[in-house]
């Protein structure tokens, strides 16, 4: 088939790389001049399979409450008048209880695990290289409560057979030695050697070029203003240089995917949640991180990408605004410079920020829909970059008639319908 891909992030353009390898003809349409300039631009690069888990939990209400009246707040609202936002806040509340925690987290460990997988084989089939490193994440805790905390998280990893191992403060130190220097701040961790680290932006460009030794066209420079159904099909897409005409859509636009599938009928409860980043040169090897170190107290990731720290979180609740907020820069560089003080120049670092395609359980959207010839893949949430292959494998086998490799119980959109 003649297939449509909207959105070159590294969730567009793996789908567009699997769906060329299963033989269709591809063009990926985006707006920017090339593939990973928005969201995938400078992201976390963890690839973290083992801490998937849903921003809606048990106790997170509560925990927004006394947020508002913290100094470095992990979640910050800014509210707006619109009625998405709301809507989309009020079913992420329905499902911050145990139940749904525990359904929600399934789903999104399902992927993950999945797309490490695929991300492993692409590796070994074709050589790409992002500064990769395959040393684990682990998660850091600064006091008892922490520790105590994560049994559900623990429960959900060992049904689906993921490694982790509980460390002290010494086998923190171990596996990161960095942070001997910081000892006495942290009480314990829990390791996943499984995950990995690795740089979006530079994978999504190679794989680009990947792509298009195998036939991919990608048309840059073209936004997307609707698309175009003719009898209960989809036939093509209208862009800022004209229609192109497909057997097939995929609709992989991110945090901008509710827009463009509404007029069809589709209520598709994606939202933009801000993170920031901090993009730093490494000035002493020692005093920088492995891998991936999350700090638990403050939902902020420090990762290693080979002479840089990328310092990675924050969750901002404020609509498509991409102002660049003094206060959250200081609480991201407050974590690397509170857990490695000697690892990097946060005077010299990149300061960055990006629109997260949440869902409201955490889950991300991919398959078909109720139109014929229209998918979806999209939702990711701060799980793009660790979900990206696994999904875009997903749906290549969805569009092409194969029977995925996984289960696709609970990650299409009619699980939103009314």
């Amino acid at each position: 088939m003649k297939i449509l891909v909207l959105g070159s992030g590294v969730v567009g353009t793996t789908t567009a790389y699997y769906l060329a390898r299963a033989g269709h003809e591809v063009e990926v349409i985006d707006r920017q001049p090339a593939s990973a300039l928005e969201t995938s631009y400078a992201n976390a690069g963890e690839i973290s399979p083992g801490y998937s888990a849903p921003w809606a939990a048990p106790g997170i209400p509560w925990k927004a409450v006394k947020w508002m009246f913290a100094a470095h707040a992990p979640l910050a609202i800014r509210p707006k008048l619109d009625p998405a936002m709301w809507r989309w806040m009020g079913q992420m509340l329905g499902n911050c209880n145990a139940k749904a925690y525990a359904v929600n987290k399934a789903r999104m460990v399902r992927v993950a695990e999945y797309s490490r997988d695929v991300l492993k084989a692409l590796r070994a089939e074709t050589g790409i290289a992002y500064d990769e490193r395959a040393r684990g994440t682990l998660e850091v805790f600064r006091n008892q409560k922490q520790i105590d905390g994560i049994a559900k998280d623990l429960a959900v990893l060992d049904s689906f057979g993921v490694p982790y191992e509980m460390l002290d403060r010494a086998g923190c130190v171990a596996h990161e030695p960095a942070l001997g220097l910081v000892s006495e701040k942290i009480l314990g961790g829990l390791l996943l050697p499984g995950d990995e680290t690795g740089d979006c932006f530079l994978f999504t460009q190679r794989l680009s070029a990947l792509a298009q030794d195998l036939g991919v066209k990608f048309s840059y420079g073209a936004s997307v203003f609707g698309l175009v159904v003719e009898g209960g099909r989809v036939t093509g897409v209208e862009t800022s240089e004209g229609m192109r005409k497909g057997d097939a859509v995929v609709v992989a636009l991110g945090s901008y995917s509710p827009h463009l599938v509404r007029p069809l009928g589709i209520s598709l409860p994606v939202y933009p949640v801000k993170g920031y980043s901090l993009t730093l040169p490494i000035t002493n090897p020692d005093g920088a991180p492995v891998s991936t170190v999350m700090d638990e107290a403050y939902k902020v990731a420090v990762t290693r990408l080979g002479d840089r720290i990328r310092v990675a979180g924050m969750a901002e609740i404020c609509g498509f605004d991409l102002e660049l907020r003094e206060k959250r820069r200081a609480t991201i560089a407050h974590v690397v410079s509170d857990l490695f003080p000697q690892g990097g120049d946060v005077d010299t670092a990149e300061f960055w920020c990006g629109l997260r395609p949440m869902t409201p359980d955490g889950s991300p959207v991919i398959g078909a829909t109720g139109v014929n010839g229209l998918y979806l893949n999209t939702g990711h949430g701060t799980l793009g970059w660790t979900m990206a292959c696994g999904s875009a494998r997903f749906l290549a086998d969805v569009v092409s008639g194969r029977a995925p490799e996984i289960s696709s119980e609970g990650l299409g959109v009619d699980r939103y319908a009314a």
